[in-house]
């Protein structure tokens, strides 16, 4: 490894006494370290929030092994490099009598084909498959690839952890930043662990940024770190928002229950993780036009106005600007008297037509553009509403529906 390299890369454990958090898996007496010690690893999904581990534990199973390392990014290889790892494989296992890990980063990003292509030689035990992914690998990996592996659940770190690993950086002199005199007080070194949110890429990822910017600002190997300058490093937002994965779904879920439950400021947080993240504000705008009827309806019809008056003005000037617009319809929304009547009248609904079979129309509720259609009976005794003075007796429902009711306030 190169002294170029980011300090995070720099710093990887090489071994499990190094190795930071997880004592769910590696601690002693646990599961993936038993296994590791009988020297009978399986195929593994690691999933778990980014900076947990996933690789680093990865390549601690191929040294304690003594297995061939071989590193494949899905998010950059194709079918053809995953056929050549596969060949090699083989070629190790006859000619060396030698195992091959192969791992795969991000595995969720490969396609049900690319997936499939591993089955057989799991199987065969050509490879040991270890995948990482921060997406929940039951909606993300092919259930056939699935069953043959082992998920293990990686948990985000603590602060003490993330506080651990600054410390330990900041006095490697090989590795690390000790060839430096850089001056912290503890509860600058807390915030900069906090801030990490248990990512322990991030958080040394920043602590380099400040440190490194402090050294270019001065002619001295001392630096000073201050929180300013942590919250300096912290700049670029690492909030854990992935548009496309299972925390997408989580959070406009909060959104949701949050305005149900008519708490405008947990609303508010849950709107703002999302548009500073980078979400997509028209999608925003969507969810509270069906929330609108979904969950207010009737209750307050303006509340569906305030909805598509959002969307327009969203898609006409754009974020950052229309932040404070999302922002008054969800807190109306939240504040909006609730009534789920409609969404459980469409509900009832849709069970009575998968349930029955198609009534036919009444006929007097029937067109009747011909003819032959009035002579048949289409539209006979209907009764015209607004040329009556009172309340019309008149059925609308199919026979066979007429004591239903959908609507119930």
């Amino acid at each position: 490894m190169t002294k170029n390299a980011p300090l995070a890369e720099r710093m990887r454990p090489l071994n499990l006494e190094d190795f930071v958090g997880q004592t769910q898996l590696v601690g002693p007496g646990a599961m993936l370290r038993k296994l590791l010690e009988a020297d009978r690893v399986p195929s593994m999904v690691f999933w778990g929030p980014p900076g947990t581990g996933k690789t680093t534990l990865a390549w601690i199973v191929a040294k304690l092994t003594e297995s061939k390392f071989v590193q494949l990014s899905a998010v950059s290889s194709g079918l053809k490099d995953v056929r050549e790892v596969i060949a090699e494989a083989e070629e190790q296992q006859k000619f060396y009598g030698k195992r091959t890990i192969l791992f795969i980063d991000e595995i969720h990003r490969f396609n049900k084909l690319q997936q499939d292509a591993f089955l057989p030689h799991v199987e065969a035990g050509t490879i040991t498959l270890i995948g990482a992914t921060t997406e929940n690998p039951s909606f993300e990996v092919n259930s056939a690839l699935l069953s043959r592996c082992r998920v293990m659940i990686l948990e985000k770190l603590s602060t003490e952890d993330i506080l651990g690993l600054v410390k330990r950086a900041l006095t490697d002199k090989t590795k690390g930043l000790g060839r430096f005199t850089v001056k912290a007080n503890d509860k600058t070194l807390e915030v900069l662990a906090g801030m990490a949110d248990g990512d322990a890429r991030v958080a040394l990822n920043a602590l380099e940024y400040a440190v490194d910017s402090s050294l270019s600002a001065s002619n001295s190997n001392v630096v000073e770190l201050s929180q300013d300058k942590i919250k300096e490093a912290f700049l670029k937002s690492h909030l854990l928002y992935d548009r496309a994965g299972e925390e997408h779904y989580n959070i406009i879920s909060a959104l949701h229950k949050s305005m149900r439950g008519s708490d405008v400021d947990a609303a508010l947080y849950w709107l703002g993780r999302m548009l500073e993240a980078g979400e997509d504000p028209l999608y925003v705008a969507r969810r509270l036009i069906r929330f609108a009827s979904e969950d207010i309806g009737l209750a307050d019809p303006e509340a569906l106005n305030q909805a598509t008056a959002a969307y327009t003005a969203a898609h006409y000037i754009g974020m950052p600007e229309c932040n404070v617009v999302l922002s008054q319809a969800v807190s109306y929304m939240a504040k909006a008297p609730k009534s789920n009547a409609l969404y459980r009248a469409y509900k009832k609904v849709q069970t009575i037509i998968a349930d029955r079979p198609a009534d036919p129309v009444p006929l007097h509720l029937r067109n009747a553009p011909t003819k032959l259609m009035k002579d048949v009976g289409y539209g006979k005794g209907y009764k015209y509403n607004p040329n009556y003075d009172s309340p019309v007796e008149q059925d609308y429902l199919p026979e066979g529906l007429k004591k239903e009711k959908f609507y119930e306030p």
